[in-house]
């Protein structure tokens, strides 16, 4: 449980702090911004994926649990309600933001050298703040989850 639950907080720590702003360190890494949020954005959907596999067996995996020792398996404990909407908010950023951004990435070139007032660069621009926001959110929800799942055992 607490394994699946710590690969998938520790990739969004790894994700916001060490692998985006190394990919945007211009140049010392990547020469440009566009390369930068290509390698990021590959990194994310992969990051979701183990999101979503980890979500889903540490769901199954707590179920279990609870049953085992319990007798019941305490579907709407706190843990499991906050899991169910970390895997929403995953979904919602693979399924929805995510293919968007990269459909007005591919269709500005570089987000960067768009101006500003570009209604394409206005809207991508959004759905990066909403990601953000999501990524983040998640990443909380995880924290509260880690906590109250070691402090059951």
């Amino acid at each position: 449980m607490l394994l699946s639950l710590i690969c998938w907080i520790g990739g969004l720590i790894f994700f916001a702090f060490v692998l985006a702003p190394t990919a945007f360190n211009i140049p010392a890494v990547l020469p440009n911004t566009h390369l930068a949020g290509n390698v990021v954005g590959r990194a994310l959907g992969k990051l979701h994926w183990i999101g979503i596999v980890s979500g889903i067996v540490f769901l199954v995996s707590s179920l279990l649990y609870s049953h085992i020792t319990d007798g019941t398996a305490h579907v709407f404990a706190a843990r499991h309600v906050l899991l169910c909407l970390m895997l929403a908010l995953t979904l919602i950023s693979q399924f929805g933001i995510i293919p968007r951004m990269d459909a007005l990435r591919a269709s500005l070139g570089d987000v960067n050298a768009a101006p500003l007032d570009n209604p394409a660069r206005i809207q991508f621009d959004a759905l990066h703040v909403w990601s953000t926001r999501v990524e983040s959110a998640v990443l909380l929800l995880g924290l509260v989850v880690v906590y109250l799942t070691a402090r059951s055992f």
